[in-house]
């Protein structure tokens, strides 16, 4: 059942939206304001999804505690309720990284209809890239099978089989989830990269499509290196249960075809081509915290980062120009 938190400092509001969103099956939770809803997010971080706040309560205003609640977990759905419904406020809560608003007095249904559409956007980002997702929505030819310049990059964890034979399924689920894939897939986010999908415990990111930039593989290079220095203090928070992730990275740069690809059962974005294949063989050849990069991808980066070339490496498969590098740091 999903948890749902309301905050407003008048109880017959909190009554009211909880009688209504009960209908639909959600857990409510209630607080009459900013400090009690943030201690309720801090003990149930992980089984609240929604926090709706109401935008003028006395001590931390609607803003300021949906700010809060998002640096303890910035899933969390947030959404602005409000009786002063000005177009300036609206951007004002959106700019915010406020994710639905809604105005008071409220209509049920409509209200209920909006919590339903602001829950449906926030899990199709789970399963479609937030960038295709907005393509999706302007109907844009980006997404049509077409032959583009990107930049792929692959992680994986060394010895992954070791580490989760000595897990339980809740403690690997843990692992994974908290300490992989949403950390690294957040670097991907901030780097503007698209997450194209997680296989098995690899993650693969293309920087360059839907949207084409002219820094799309600098801003591979350097997600590749925050996200090594993310693992990096993650392993060392972990270390204190005696646990490891040694994760590699591979990054390649070359012309792939991208677009949405499948059947009618299920389609996908993606990218395929030999720079996918390229990178996903680096990764494999890289040690733990290394960074091997392409030529390619090398003469587009190399005033911007220190790397040294890797001589007599043996990519089987691949044809042309295989100049490795590994990534030492940022320039």
């Amino acid at each position: 059942m999903i948890k749902l938190l309301i905050v407003d400092d008048e109880e017959g509001v909190r009554i009211s939206l909880k009688k209504v969103l009960q209908r639909d099956g959600y857990d409510i939770l209630l607080a009459e304001n900013g400090m009690e809803a943030i201690e309720i997010v801090r003990k149930m971080i992980n089984e609240i999804e929604t926090v709706i706040s109401d935008f003028k309560m006395p001590g931390l205003d609607g803003l300021e505690t949906l700010s809060e609640i998002g640096k303890l977990n910035p899933e969390i759905i947030k959404i602005i309720l409000t009786g002063y419904a000005t177009l300036d406020r609206a951007i004002e809560s959106v700019n915010s990284g406020i994710d639905g608003f809604l105005t008071k007095p409220f209509d049920n249904n409509e209200i209920r209809q909006k919590i339903k559409e602001f829950h449906i956007k926030k899990r199709l980002k789970q399963f479609v890239p937030a960038q295709v997702l907005d393509e999706l929505q302007k109907f844009s030819k980006n997404l049509a099978p077409r032959n583009q310049k990107v930049t792929i990059l692959f992680t994986d964890i060394r010895g992954f089989t070791k580490i989760a034979e000595d897990l339980t399924p809740e403690e690997l689920s843990d692992l994974m989830n908290l300490n992989y894939f949403y950390p690294l897939d957040a670097v991907i986010f901030k780097h503007e990269g698209t997450l194209d999908k997680h296989i098995g415990d690899s993650i693969m990111g293309i920087f360059g499509a839907p949207i084409s930039r002219e820094d799309d593989a600098i801003r591979a290079v350097e997600c590749a290196i925050e996200m090594r220095q993310k693992i990096m203090e993650i392993n060392n928070e972990l270390s204190k249960k005696n646990i490891k992730m040694p994760v590699g990275f591979g990054i390649c740069t070359g012309e792939a075809m991208v677009g949405i690809f499948g059947s009618t059962i299920r389609k996908e974005y993606t990218a395929m081509g030999q720079p996918v294949n390229f990178a996903s063989r680096l990764e494999r050849l890289a040690l733990e915290d290394q960074i091997l990069i392409c030529g390619s991808t090398y003469e587009s980066v190399k005033d911007h980062v220190k790397a040294e070339k890797i001589d007599h490496v043996n990519i089987r498969g691949m044809i042309g120009e295989k100049s490795v590098y590994n990534v030492i740091n940022i320039i």
